[in-house]
């Protein structure tokens, strides 16, 4: 959306142990890497615009921190990279490490919604609209980067979340490189597409992967180039390539690209509780199925992942009838 976030970074590199600034000044520097600043519109909240991408606590590529900071350790197309930001005075301060840095810094703003447009959202429940309300810094992301998203989401169809985190972790610490920088403690950048064809299938066993996922993410990574040039198609087109994939279906689609293209309208359907959650917030109806949340999001119609974000932010859920588990816990494809 023009003109909702408008962009004033600046940007300084550091070389050699000092910070060269834009006017070519050097101040000394914690440590090497590149930073800028972003000044966005309106209200900015970090957890809930970068949460979706935190694949569990244990997740060796994302980090929170007690001084308010996010870290993300990423491969993007031009190399692994370490970003940090963190909210200062309504002012995003964000610094980067790595061969991808520079690619990092650019895709600041659209990590955190500039590319999102919250003002088409129209909400037609009473639930909706105080949660809208009461959580006016949510933006969707949109991190431009398609298998950081795919891979983990295959690992999460069909098992719990925590088995999948733990897939995720395992495989990422073993196979993964460490994060560039002065990170904290066992961040790992995630294997490239080469390092995950190449994981024997004694190691995906041991991280608890059965063949069919681990066979889903090997043909993804064959095919990778192909996938991540749809970041630059309509969420729905991307969606449509990625179910080329033997293995990826509208589950394992629709999750992908709401954290990579910030896709508003991706809703996920085949899910174990999400449909639940809909329902019962909505109509009363807990046990509402696929095709009864799609006909309650129906007024919604093009922003149906929003609102179904709004929905789970409300804590308005059913009462559990089984053993404790957590949102996306089975994972149709």
């Amino acid at each position: 959306m023009a003109g909702r976030f408008p962009q004033r970074p600046t940007r300084t590199t550091v070389r050699g142990g000092h910070v060269v600034a834009p006017g070519g000044v050097p101040r000394q520097a914690a440590a090497p890497g590149v930073r800028r600043t972003w000044v966005p519109e309106g209200a900015l909240d970090l957890g809930l615009v970068l949460g979706p991408l935190r694949r569990g606590p244990g997740d060796p590529t994302f980090r929170a921190t007690a001084d308010g900071s996010v870290w993300r350790a990423s491969r993007t197309p031009v190399g692994a990279g370490t970003l940090r930001v963190a909210m200062r005075g309504g002012v995003v301060e964000a610094q980067a490490w790595g061969p991808g840095a520079e690619w990092l810094l650019d895709r600041v703003p659209s990590m955190l919604g500039a590319s999102d447009d919250p003002d088409v959202f129209v909400p037609r429940h009473r639930i909706v609209a105080v949660t809208w309300r009461r959580r006016p810094g949510l933006r969707l992301t949109r991190t431009g980067l398609v298998l950081e998203s795919l891979i983990p989401s295959v690992l999460e169809q069909k098992v719990t979340t925590d088995e999948a985190y733990r897939a995720w972790r395992l495989l990422v610490r073993k196979f993964g490189e460490p994060a560039p920088g002065p990170v904290p403690e066992r961040m790992c950048v995630m294997p490239g597409a080469r390092e995950w064809a190449l994981i024997p299938s004694w190691e995906w066993h041991r991280a608890g992967v059965d063949d069919k996922r681990a066979s889903t993410i090997l043909r993804a990574v064959r095919v990778a180039g192909r996938l991540e040039e749809a970041v630059g198609m309509a969420p729905e087109d991307a969606r449509a390539r990625l179910q080329v994939v033997p293995g990826v279906g509208p589950w394992t689609s629709a999750e992908t690209v709401q954290r990579s293209h910030g896709a508003a309208d991706a809703v996920t359907v085949g899910d174990l509780h999400l449909p639940g959650i809909v329902g019962f917030a909505l109509a009363g109806d807990r046990d509402a199925d696929d095709s009864v949340m799609l006909s309650l999001l129906e007024p919604y119609a093009g922003q149906r992942h929003r609102a179904a974000r709004l929905i789970l932010l409300s804590g308005r859920v059913p009462g559990r009838r089984s053993p404790r588990m957590t949102r996306g816990d089975i994972g149709r494809l």
